[in-house]
This record gives structure tokens, C-alpha cells and sequence, in this order.
């Protein structure tokens, strides 16, 4: 039985009285300086992002401005005879000439991506003696600052290092425990084509990247790297020093310090980026104006001011959301050490877990606050001038998964440059639709870069078409604006922003799609992301037709466009079509092994254990899939998922912890989860792929290397595993592992525009709060009880089970 209250919005009360535990689940730290870019502690203010060393005798920080990137604005227009290969593409699979139908594809390809830069690095070099001890860097969650303490001759030695966001700026202090005893020099160096400069003891360093950057996995070639000073994004980089007492001077490339008591290092960042169609060189913003406008107000204010600005504007979002896992008994290490201990399985530490998830958030808080750029595979940080897969906007899951989380951690704002990046891709979109596929509407393929570039890739016909040729990355992309109305139910935001792009995208796949055999409406062709299928005869190829996964994006689509249709109650004759079009497509298939089956044929998989698990998008992040609706499919999922086994990269182990917390299996989900936090080592710093995926040193996801999105993706399996909702219904505790028996999480987010915090002991709910965005009714359901629950305006209901 419950009992329930409906009252006023008042403070939640669940973390009054947390337990003390040993280990923190907020603070990453660690007893000597990183060596390695997997090893430093990141910060960010969704621009300016900064990857710091902390070392000793010389401290070095990688610098990163989200908005610099190789290119310029794309010619959509860069294939203009692709589309007349379609039909040749057709008339092969029809006739199952698989093999020309893959040669045929090859003629449907284009340019590569642009690539996402470093902007240089920033040193500062300690003129005391060498030699230390008592040594610590941290990185705090609770205000995302990090920190570096240690002792040297005698002396206490304290640097704090925070991006802000409400003043566009970085900084660093620099103190100690003594008078006179910091003597550093800073500089400045980087892999663009720049000039330095010192006046007026500012440190100035303006330089542009190149036009155009090969993708690294293309291996050596000639001219990867292409720079031209008439062309590329320019940058500005501006460090000033404040200090107490002592000397500062400037010898032309770096600032030095002797004898000083206490120094704040300011660092402003621009680039001349001012759009994804306009050109950086001759339409680009003032940046040496706009840095230099930033450093002059922020060294107007003292540190305490500027840090507590930072402060509050982070935890404004980053304290929405609480979890405790109740006691924990694991002891108190460096972050790394404590990774190592927990690769054990039979080892507790649940604050690591907790860690782990509010590191994803904060990720999202340092990465995704500027619209137009989303957060990229390295979200904001890279030191690479040849990044992995050029670090960009990988839109078969990569991009995605990025943002999965961003409605249900309680970030939905953080959403927004992911959602108007979708409105720039819709326009170069457009001519892709056209001049690659014959149809209206707008499509984009596998990759994309700031420049919201569409067209798939394989630099005209040199990719293979199983990762080349995809198409449905627009239609992915889209499901994200029907996802941010579910939970914030903004009206205008789905009439102005959503339903017009929602449209766009529909009506290229109505175009898109023809009728197969048996009257239902399929793909062609198509393929499946970076897979292979091989035929009866042994032929093993990509081109195929109605691929699962093709189907499942375009129906998650389609439904989402209904029912925007009918929030704001449009009924013409596009609606109509669409609906019709909805009931005929082609339905899922169960293979012969009881598998969802991933092709149009029961046709077996190159590799069985694909990391790719596509064809299961329907389960998530679609809604087509449960085990109390389609409870057929929902198995035939299940034993996919086994087939394929739990080894697989880091975003891979993101994706299939979320799809078995779908299957409601906790303690399959919650394996895999510690398995994600596997230990790895760090990658030499040269972004090269070895070993497993897990997690480096600094909690970072190693796919391997490098990616974000599985951090991104572990930390919403998370709160897979403890809600679940669609609009009309909230799952509570739908896939809570054994492991956490006990807990508490406040201001988690549901479909419908709810706000959820739950309180649970003994593996048993003991008490739900729920808050109404808009006044709406929806049903409660935990452990086989329905409760119906109607709210008004801001109202509070708390629920004893």
C-alpha cells in the first residue's frame, strides 16, 4: 500500500543524513603528476577546455576552443551526379548482385570531415630548485576546480585552476605558505601556424589552422596537413598575470616572475569561427577584439569574485542531481589505484560508481554549452593535430550517445547545441538529399564537422561501404527533438524548432524509401553501421536493402512525428501519409537462432560480436522494444546481445549496458557497468588503439583510445537502471542490480515533464517524490503496483510504498 501528499515544491530532504564513507564520490585525485594526456584533469566552460598536467618543475596545459576546427564552410553540392547511380544500385540488389551493388555504392561517396584542432599549450616552467614531496591533484566535482598542492624546500606550494563560463575565461592562481617564493616563467607554444608576442605584459599568441586535415585513420600520406594564410579559422590566445609583490617581465615569447608571493594567470581564447556557412577569414568574428575584451574584464575582478561566479553558475546545474549508494567500505586511494582495486570483482566501491556518473555529467557541463557545436568524440579536449577519427560528429551512435543523458541527468539545457546543430545540418542537408539520393526533405551520412557537412564519405569512392555509404544520420538525429519536447513539453520549442526539422527529415524518407516484394516500405539500398554480412554463396558485403537498423530509426521517426502531429494538432494530408506509411513498414524479424536479425535476409555476420549492435535500436534508445509490450522481441534481443557477447569498446559497453537495463536484467546491466570502469592504460600519448576498452586513469573512456561517449553512455545506463518512462508512464527501479540494495537519488528526469527522487533500502522502494513541470497526468509503476498520479502546475507529490 502507499500512501500520498500533494504538496508545495519545497527543498528534498534525502541527503540530510548521508552515511560517511571512506572513499569520496566527488573528488578525482592523485599523488603524482600525469605523464600522459589520459591522465590529466580536464576542465571546460562548454568552449574553453583545458587538460592539466600538474607537474612539478614545468606544468603543462593543453589548450582546446570547441569552435576550432580544420575547413571552411562545404559544398554540399560535391557529387552532383551520385543520385543517378541509385537506381543502377536498385536494379543489382533486385537482381542480388550484391558484389556490384557494393562497387556501385562506391559512386555515392564524397568528402571526408574536417578535423576538430589543438589550439596549443600553455607552460609554465617552476625556476626553483627540483625536488618535492606531500604531492596532490585533484579535480573536485562539487566546483569544478582542480587543484595541486605540494611541499618543496620547506615551502607549501598551492595552484587552483578553473574554466568559467559566466566571464569566458580561464585561470590559474598561484601561492604559497611563504613570502616571495614563486618564481616561474609561462609560455606559450602550438602545432597551428602562429606568431607571439609581448606588450603591455600581455603574452599574446595569434595563428589560423589549416584548411584541411586528413582523417588520421587514413593513414600517411602526402600533404594530411594543408595550411594556407589566406585560409582556415584564426585564433587569438591572451595570458596576463596579476600579481602581489615581486617581478614580471617580458622578454617577447613568455612572462616571468621572480620573487613573487602570489600570482593569478588569466588566459583569454577566441577564434574568428562565426558559423558553420560562413567563411572564418573574410566573415569571421573580431577574435583578437573578443579575447581581449574578455581578458580586460576578468583581470578587473579579484580571484575570490570570479571564482565564486564559476562556482555558482556550475553548480546551478551540476547539483540538480544527487545519488548515494549508502556505505562503502572501500579504503581510500589515488583515482587510478582505486580503478585497479575495483577491476576485482568481488571488491565494493560504490562511490567510484557514483564517480563515475557525476563525471559524466560534469563532462556535459564542461563540453556542450556553446549552440551550433555539440560536444565531439573528445567532447572539448584534444591534443592531436591528426585527432582519432578526426575527432568529429559521428552520427551512426557516436554523436548520439553523447546526449543521451542530457534530458534525464537533469541538463536538458546542455541539449541545445546538440538540437540547433541539427537545424545547420538540416540546411546543407538539404542539397544532400537532393544531389546524393534524388529526394526531398534533408539527410545526412556518417560523419559531420562544424561545418554541418551531410554527404557520406569515402573521398569518392575509396570507402567501404559498410561505414561510407550509411545514410540515416539525420534520422537519428532528429528522434533528439521529439526527445527534449517528452520532457520539458515546451510547445513552442516543438512548433517553431522541432516539428519543422521532424518534417524535413520524414519527408526524405518517404522519398527515400520504395515497397519491397511483399508490400512493405524498405531501404535501397542500405546498410547496417560498419557491418558485414556474408550470403549463402560466401559473398561478403555491405549494399543490401531494409536493413533492420534503417527501419527501426525511420519508424522511432515516424512515431515521434505522429505524435508531435497531435500535440499540436496537425492533421494534413502529410500526416496522413504518414500514418499510412507507419503501418506498412517492413516489420522486425526473428531469426533462426531466435536472434533480432539484422539484415533483410537470415544471413550470418562477418563477426558475430560486432561492437555495432544496430539492429537493436529499437529497444534503445527507441521505444518499440519492451518486454511488456513485445515480449517476443525483447527476448529475440536478448539472445542477440548474448551472441554477441560483453567484450566490445568503451562506447559499445555504454550502449549495451543501456539495452540490457531496457531488458530490465540489473545484474547484467550492472557487470557490464563495472566492466566499462575496467582499468586501461594510458596511450603513450599518441591517440593509437591498444587493448581494451574500459576507462584511463582519469576516468576518461577508452574505446581504446580516447572517445567521451562512453562515459557519456555509462552514466545514462545509470539511470536506466533506476527509471524508466515514456509519456503516459514512470517505471521506477526497473533494472536495480543486487549491488545496490540500498540508495538515494534525488531530481533525476522522466518523460512527460516529471522530476523523480527515490529512496530505496533492502532492494525495496520505500519512497518516491515527484514533481510536475506542467500540469499532466501519467502512472507510477514499481514492482507490479500502477498508481495513477495527476499534478498541476509545479506541484509535489511524495509516495510511501
Amino acid at each position: 500500500m502507499f500512501k500520498a501528499s500533494i504538496i508545495p515544491i519545497t527543498a528534498l530532504t534525502f541527503f540530510q543524513n548521508i552515511l560517511l564513507i571512506a572513499q569520496p564520490k566527488d573528488v578525482l585525485w592523485y599523488d603524482k603528476p600525469a605523464e600522459f594526456f589520459e591522465e590529466t584533469l580536464v576542465l571546460g566552460n562548454g568552449k574553453i577546455g583545458a587538460s592539466v598536467f600538474g607537474g612539478v618543475d614545468s606544468d603543462k596545459i593543453y589548450l582546446n576552443d570547441i569552435t576550432f576546427w580544420s575547413g571552411e564552410p562545404v559544398n554540399p553540392d560535391n557529387n552532383p551526379t551520385a543520385s543517378s547511380y541509385i537506381p543502377l544500385i536498385r536494379e543489382a540488389l533486385k537482381n542480388e548482385n550484391y558484389k556490384l551493388a557494393d562497387s556501385l555504392n562506391r559512386y555515392v561517396q564524397g568528402e571526408f570531415s574536417e578535423s576538430y584542432m589543438p589550439l596549443g599549450t600553455l607552460f609554465i616552467k617552476n625556476n626553483n630548485e627540483e625536488g618535492y614531496s606531500n604531492y596532490r591533484r585533484e579535480l573536485d566535482l562539487k566546483n569544478a576546480i582542480s587543484t595541486v598542492t605540494y611541499t618543496q624546500n620547506g615551502i607549501d606550494y598551492k595552484r587552483e585552476y578553473f574554466v568559467s563560463h559566466p566571464d569566458s575565461i580561464m585561470v590559474i592562481r598561484l601561492s604559497s605558505d611563504q613570502p616571495n617564493s614563486i618564481n616561474c616563467s609561462l609560455r606559450f607554444d602550438s602545432q597551428m601556424k602562429y606568431s607571439i608576442s609581448t606588450s603591455e605584459e600581455v603574452l599574446r599568441a595569434s595563428g589560423y589552422a589549416p584548411y584541411h586535415v586528413e582523417p588520421s585513420y587514413r593513414g600517411d600520406m602526402p600533404e594530411a596537413i594543408k595550411f594556407d594564410s589566406e585560409r582556415g579559422t584564426r585564433f587569438t590566445s591572451l595570458f596576463k598575470v596579476k600579481h602581489t609583490d615581486g617581478l614580471l617581465e617580458t622578454d617577447g615569447t613568455s612572462l616571468n616572475l621572480t620573487n613573487v608571493s602570489e600570482a593569478i594567470i588569466y588566459v583569454s581564447m577566441e577564434t574568428s569561427f562565426n558559423g558553420f556557412d560562413k567563411n572564418p577569414v573574410t566573415e569571421g568574428k573580431d577574435h583578437h577584439k573578443i579575447g581581449l575584451r574578455n581578458l580586460d574584464h576578468a583581470f578587473n575582478q579579484t580571484f575570490d569574485e570570479l571564482k565564486s561566479r564559476h562556482t555558482e553558475d556550475y553548480q546551478i546545474l551540476f547539483n540538480r542531481v544527487q545519488l548515494d549508494f549508502g556505505e562503502s567500505l572501500a579504503q581510500d586511494l589515488p583515482t587510478n589505484e582505486r580503478l585497479l582495486r575495483y577491476s576485482d570483482y568481488d571488491l565494493e566501491d560504490k562511490n567510484l560508481e557514483i564517480l563515475y556518473f557525476q563525471y559524466g555529467r560534469y563532462l556535459l557541463i564542461a563540453s556542450s554549452r556553446t549552440l551550433g557545436v555539440p560536444a565531439n568524440l573528445q567532447g572539448i579536449w584534444n591534443p592531436y593535430i591528426r585527432p582519432p577519427w578526426s575527432s568529429n560528429y559521428t552520427l551512426n551512435i557516436n554523436a548520439e550517445e553523447n546526449y543521451w543523458m542530457a534530458e534525464t541527468a537533469n541538463l536538458s539545457e546542455l541539449h541545445q547545441p546538440l538540437l540547433s546543430f541539427i537545424k545547420n545540418m538540416s540546411e546543407t542537408g538539404s542539397v544532400t538529399a537532393k544531389t546524393y539520393y534524388n529526394c526531398g526533405g534533408w539527410a545526412s551520412g556518417h560523419n559531420s564537422d562544424i561545418w554541418a557537412m551531410t554527404n557520406p564519405v569515402g573521398d569518392f569512392g575509396k570507402g567501404d561501404p559498410s561505414w561510407a555509404n550509411w545514410n540515416m544520420g539525420g534520422v537519428w538525429m532528429a528522434t533528439h527533438l521529439w526527445e527534449h519536447y517528452s520532457f520539458n513539453l515546451d510547445t513552442e520549442f516543438l512548433k517553431e524548432e522541432a516539428y519543422p526539422l521532424m518534417k524535413g527529415a520524414v519527408q526524405f524518407c518517404l522519398d527515400w524509401m520504395i515497397k519491397d516484394r511483399y508490400g512493405n516500405w524498405i531501404t535501397s539500398p542500405s546498410t547496417s553501421p560498419e557491418n558485414i554480412y556474408i550470403t549463402p554463396d560466401g559473398y561478403r558485403g555491405a549494399t543490401m536493402y531494409g536493413s533492420t537498423s534503417d527501419i527501426a530509426m525511420i519508424r522511432e521517426l515516424i512515431n515521434n512525428f505522429i505524435y508531435a502531429s497531435k500535440e499540436l494538432n496537425v492533421h494534413d494530408s502529410l500526416v496522413k501519409k504518414v500514418e499510412a506509411v507507419n503501418q506498412e513498414l517492413l516489420p522486425y524479424k526473428i531469426g533462426a537462432r531466435g536472434n533480432l536479425q539484422e539484415w533483410y535476409y537470415d544471413w550470418e555476420d562477418q563477426d558475430p560480436k560486432h561492437r555495432h549492435q544496430s539492429q537493436l535500436f529499437g529497444l534503445y534508445p527507441g521505444h518499440q522494444i519492451t518486454p511488456i509490450n513485445t515480449p517476443k522481441l525483447a527476448e529475440a534481443a536478448r539472445t542477440t546481445l548474448e551472441i554477441k557477447g560483453d567484450e566490445t569498446t568503451g562506447w559499445s559497453k555504454g550502449w549495451r549496458i543501456n539495452l540490457w537495463a531496457r531488458l530490465l536484467d540489473g545484474n547484467r546491466a550492472y557487470k557490464m557497468y563495472r566492466e566499462l570502469l575496467k582499468y586501461v592504460d594510458p596511450d603513450a600519448s599518441d591517440g593509437i588503439h591498444k587493448g581494451h576498452g574500459g576507462t584511463y586513469p582519469n576516468l576518461f573512456d577508452a574505446h581504446p583510445p580516447f572517445q567521451i561517449d562512453g562515459n557519456f553512455g555509462g552514466s545514462a545506463a545509470v539511470i536506466e537502471m533506476l527509471l524508466q518512462s515514456s509519456m503516459n508512464e514512470i517505471y521506477l527501479l526497473p533494472a536495480l542490480p543486487d549491488a545496490w540494495d540500498e540508495g538515494r537519488v534525488s531530481g533525476i528526469r522522466a518523460r512527460g515533464g516529471f522530476e523523480i527522487s527515490m529512496e530505496w533500502k533492502n532492494h525495496k522502494l520505500v519512497s518516491t517524490e515527484i514533481i510536475a513541470k506542467k500540469a499532466r497526468e501519467t502512472k507510477l509503476i514499481y514492482n507490479g503496483i500502477t498508481q495513477h498520479i495527476k499534478l498541476g502546475d509545479g506541484e509535489h507529490m511524495t509516495i510511501t510504498w
